[in-house]
């Protein structure tokens, strides 16, 4: 019965990915307000049946998107950070974060199309904010465990107004890359934002290097 019950379970999460993956190309590819659901079960192989016994809604299908990708950023954000131990090197933990954080053209694509969304909905836009919120408490945890090593410059006050400005950079530096499609720029832009933020002034300005 239990070996059962384990492949119940790996086959639903299977399908919940299948349908996450699928989801993700069809809007990308179309946009989030123009998606139907049927579409989304058709790009997956799967039937409504299968939709519902995973999701209520395309809302709830997105955040769930959201989620993975707002972990994955954390989590880049939080072992990018770390591998320089306890004495945080902030311009070289910001390279380090740069070099990996994800950059993805489709993902911003479907992310703006449902932050309009979010906007024209105020329940839509509170559960976006909460999800919001927890990428950026992410950011001020490694923040705060490295803080006894890091002098954060004082117009950020303390580590919750430093992880704003980096998640702020973050969503600027995706805007332009929406309209360029240049990752190599993003990331180049995004390291001088992020250490002219992190530090007191430190490295290049960030204006010598747009377009």
């Amino acid at each position: 019965m239990q070996e059962t019950a384990g492949r119940v379970t790996r086959r639903r999460a299977n399908t919940r990915a299948r349908l996450l993956g699928a989801a993700f190309r069809v809007f990308a590819a179309k946009g989030f307000g123009h998606v139907s659901i049927e579409e989304v079960c058709e790009a997956a192989g799967y039937s409504r049946g299968a939709f519902y016994s995973n999701f209520a809604t395309l809302d709830e299908l997105f955040f769930a998107l959201y989620q993975e990708r707002a972990d994955l950023i954390a989590a880049q954000v939080a072992g990018a950070l770390a591998e320089g131990g306890p004495g945080l090197d902030v311009p070289a933990a910001v390279d380090r974060v740069t070099e990996v954080l994800l950059l993805d053209v489709d993902w911003l694509l479907v992310k703006t199309d449902f932050l309009v969304h979010a906007a024209r909905d105020p329940e839509v836009a509170r559960v976006l904010l909460d999800h919001r919120a927890r990428l950026r408490e992410a950011v001020a945890d490694r923040l705060f465990r490295a803080r006894a090593h890091v002098g954060l410059p004082a117009v950020l006050g303390d580590v919750a107004d430093a992880a704003h400005a980096v998640v702020a950079a973050y969503d600027g530096v995706t805007v332009q890359l929406l309209l360029d499609k240049d990752v190599e720029h993003a990331r180049s832009w995004l390291k001088q934002l992020l250490t002219a933020l992190l530090t007191d002034g430190g490295g290049t300005s960030p204006c010598t290097t747009t377009h």
